[in-house]
């Protein structure tokens, strides 16, 4: 028995043993994961700030795509703008521009349109009506002159010079056309001259 009992004590002192020895491990492990452990919260704090800095950087460069897609967009917008102004004959193509650059937007489907007063109309059918309306920035028109004849053109030869001196009350008309004829070409001269 007493076989046995020693048996049950090296057993016993063998679980022990192996109890020990599983604690110190177990101990060994832990201290070395508290020393390991810092490091790996540095480099998650290290690795946390580049993924911040990188989605700020990303952030920045979406808005200022943004920024220029609409600026590019806004400038096409002015150009087509100004060519339909142009195209409709307007002299004073900036004055009519700013005056309607506000107006006009892209629709959904990417055409350019402006509420009109009958809703929502084409550039194009917007700016004619804008046009008619304010016929001021058109060209002005050339209805004629002034009156005074170019000097280019000369009395007919048969038509003697008038002298001053006869030029008096109670003329006969053909007398006084032509001397009016003779003022006029006189006048022109000198306009034309000085």
């Amino acid at each position: 028995m007493s076989e046995h009992r020693e048996e049950g004590e090296n057993a016993v002192n063998k679980n022990e043993a192996r109890a020990l020895i599983r604690e110190v491990i177990e101990e060994y492990l832990k201290g070395e994961a508290a020393k390991a452990e810092p490091a790996y919260k540095n480099e998650l704090v290290e690795e946390r700030k580049r993924r911040e800095q990188l989605e700020r950087r990303l952030n920045e460069l979406v808005d200022e795509n943004t920024r220029s897609r609409r600026l590019a967009e806004e400038a096409e917008r002015h150009a087509a703008v100004r060519a339909e102004l142009q195209r409709l004959g307007v002299a004073k193509v900036e004055v009519a521009f700013r005056a309607v650059k506000d107006d006009i937007q892209r629709a959904e489907d990417g055409r350019l349109v402006a509420n009109g007063e009958r809703g929502q109309v084409s550039l194009r059918e917007y700016l004619t009506q804008f046009v008619n309306d304010n016929p001021e920035l058109l060209p002005a028109r050339n209805l004629g002159g002034s009156g005074v004849t170019s000097g280019s053109k000369t009395p007919p030869p048969e038509a003697p010079a008038v002298e001053l001196e006869k030029i008096r009350p109670g003329m006969s008309a053909e007398e006084l056309e032509r001397a009016r004829r003779e003022i006029a070409r006189i006048a022109s001269q000198s306009l034309y001259a000085g």
